[in-house]
């Protein structure tokens, strides 16, 4: 439900109700633990950070420092017309509390990283929004806000190995397929999932009896566009009677699936599973356009949305291009260098028929194209697509016959080290991406010098960056440097990275298709675009969500 302003706003509780009401008397408050005197946001029973449950609430002062800012041209929300600004403010009693808020009061070009911020509320029916207005008294420049786990650091956090037997030594790749992969397609989901899901099946010498486990992302009860009604909708269409099945959205990113099946063939639950991913958001947009699906909304938010949506924070992408804007301010990164990772998709692309864009793109296309949220532009952001990927996981023993080499798997980073929440988290790189990346070289004695290829989620040109960062492909803050000139990341550079095109040129299919480019090269199955003697292969995926990465390598 959307107040007199048009905003959208958040569902009051009795575990919030005292900080949207808070500016009734003009007075910010937060929840504060007894015990430490920490704040604490979002609302929780406990501490996160001494795990007391004396709680209470207090008022602050309502100053804050800027620690990120995005203009937002491209998104538009009733009462929110573009351009306005999301920011992120740190608190000054508790700077580990931070508020994704709407800087206002100023023209956006003055706003400085690090300038004094107060509060400005503005009512809107039961809810007093907390906006933030530059302070009249800005004194010196602030010191910067610390990550809660510097990144540098972060590896020290790692659990180390429960036991020396891996069960990714149990699990295998046998099959990969893909549906026809297009803008508005107009066909509905689930026969793209059943074509890709058909043609994975039949790659690897299997008939769909042969199946005995089904694994997908993120299930039935996600928002339209994004699935095709999951585990239940294919197993109602093909009826295949699993002995195993899963499916959900709180799992490592979109190639979640995969390592939960590689878990379930591991400890003898399944033999060979079916994973699959099904996007069609190109033609369920068409669809809402035509008045022929009813757009979502007409009441208040609720979840972690809460705290983002009112203050028209409805995008990853307002969350990440301030990650990027923190990452330009500490290292010295530029937007030529997220062009790079643009460029280069867009190159490995044109050798892909099934790439939804292959025209050449230069380094003028790329930054002369519209804002979307700086420092985002147009080719800063991935294809909405329709199109599905499945990917077969089979038993290592089950493997050995089947049509084709297996591509085995070498290890898997899952750890959560930094916080979940988007704007409570790591500051200058993609959250949920370090913690990963580091899980991984745990578990594996390869290093990133022996990965051939590399498939990174870039769901935006920044997503990329920081895994190739958090991978250790080149040191934290290094990006500027080995992405200068697009060098080292071409099919014939020291990375070969996302040699299909990526989400950025070849189609948003949420991780999937970075698996399923990965096969392919190892597979000597990548054509034009083929790198080499591909024997190791590095697959991450997640952009925002918990997320996950993969290290899968031939035995050729």
């Amino acid at each position: 439900m959307a107040g007199p302003s048009g905003r959208p706003l958040p569902s009051i509780t009795d575990e919030n109700a005292f900080f949207w009401t808070s500016g009734a008397d003009g007075r910010l408050r937060f929840q504060q633990c007894e015990a430490c005197e920490a704040l604490i946001h979002p609302p929780q029973p406990v501490c996160r950070y001494c795990r007391g449950t004396r709680l209470r609430v207090r008022a602050v002062s309502g100053s804050a420092t800027l620690i990120g800012f995005t203009v937002n041209h491209r998104f538009a929300l009733p009462g929110l017309p573009p351009p306005y600004v999301v920011a992120q403010v740190a608190i000054e009693e508790d700077p580990r509390v931070r508020l994704t808020t709407n800087a206002v009061g100023c023209d956006p070009g003055d706003l400085e990283l690090g300038m004094r911020m107060e509060v400005a509320f503005e009512q809107a029916e039961d809810v007093w929004l907390p906006l933030f207005r530059p302070a009249a008294e800005q004194g010196g420049p602030a010191e910067p806000v610390a990550d809660a786990v510097e990144p540098e650091r972060i590896g020290r956090h790692v659990r180390p190995m429960v036991a020396a037997d891996k069960f990714e030594d149990r699990a295998a790749i046998t099959g990969i397929g893909t549906s026809e992969i297009g803008r508005r397609l107009m066909v509905p989901p689930l026969s793209l999932t059943v074509a890709a899901c058909e043609r994975a099946v039949a790659d690897a010498g299997l008939t769909l009896d042969d199946i005995d486990g089904l694994a997908t992302y993120p299930g039935a009860g996600a928002f339209g566009g994004f699935a095709e009604g999951g585990v239940t909708a294919l197993e109602s269409a093909l009826g295949i009677r699993p002995t195993w099945y899963n499916g959900g959205a709180e799992t490592f990113g979109p190639g979640g699936s995969l390592i939960a099946a590689m878990l379930a063939v591991a400890g003898g639950l399944a033999r060979h599973v079916l994973c699959f991913r099904t996007l069609w958001e190109a033609t369920h947009t068409e669809l809402m356009r035509q008045g022929k699906i009813t757009p979502p909304g007409g009441g208040r938010v609720s979840g972690g949305s809460a705290w983002t949506h009112p203050f028209g924070a409805v995008s990853a992408a307002h969350t990440l291009a301030q990650n990027a804007q923190r990452h330009f301010a500490r290292y010295g990164t530029t937007r030529e260098t997220l062009g790079w990772i643009a460029l280069n998709q867009r190159a490995n692309a044109a050798l892909n028929p099934a790439a939804v864009y292959r025209d050449p793109m230069t380094m003028d296309d790329y930054l002369g194209a519209r804002p979307i949220t700086t420092p985002f532009g147009l080719y800063d952001c991935d294809v909405p697509c329709d199109g599905a990927i499945a990917v077969i996981v089979s038993a290592a023993g089950a493997a050995r016959d089947l049509a084709k080499p297996p591509v085995r798997v070498e290890a898997v980073g899952t750890q959560i080290i930094e916080r979940l929440e988007w704007d409570q988290s790591t500051l200058t790189h993609e959250p949920q991406v370090l913690g990963q990346a580091a899980h991984l070289w745990t578990r594996t004695s390869l290093r990133p010098a022996d990965v051939d290829v590399a498939l990174l989620y870039d769901g935006f040109t920044f997503n990329c960056l920081s895994w190739i960062e958090a991978l250790g492909f080149c040191g934290i803050g290094e990006a500027k440097d080995f992405l200068d000139g697009g060098k080292n990341i071409a099919r014939d550079g020291v990375l070969p990275l996302n040699t299909h095109g990526g989400q950025l040129s070849h189609g948003r299919t949420h991780g999937m298709g970075l698996v399923h480019e990965a096969v392919a090269q190892l597979r000597g199955e990548g054509g034009e675009r083929q790198v080499p003697d591909a024997r190791v292969a590095v697959v991450s995926s997640g952009g925002l969500t918990p997320s996950g990465a993969i290290l899968l390598r031939s035995d050729a």
